[in-house]
């Protein structure tokens, strides 16, 4: 029997020309570093205590900016 996959959130701008939803572009390490002014060890460090959101593709680490924007502000707060 086939199976039904979940309706795609209306949050979502959908692409014309492809149909498919469009998503945050992943930064690799080294540019989420440059954006919050870190060594990307450091970074890479935070995100394996899971202080930080990150995804492992492959053996490199991802990060989306907004993960890193909300972050910041975490860190601000306290």
């Amino acid at each position: 029997m086939a199976r039904l996959f979940a309706p795609v959130s209306s949050h979502f701008v959908v692409n014309d020309r492809f149909g498919v939803p469009e998503f945050e572009p992943l930064l690799n390490s080294e540019q989420a570093a440059q954006l919050l002014q870190i060594r990307h060890k450091t970074l890479q460090r935070l995100a394996r205590r899971g202080e930080i959101h990150g995804c492992h593709v492959g053996k490199l680490w991802r990060f989306r900016a907004s993960d890193l924007n909300d972050w910041l502000h975490r860190q601000q707060a306290s």
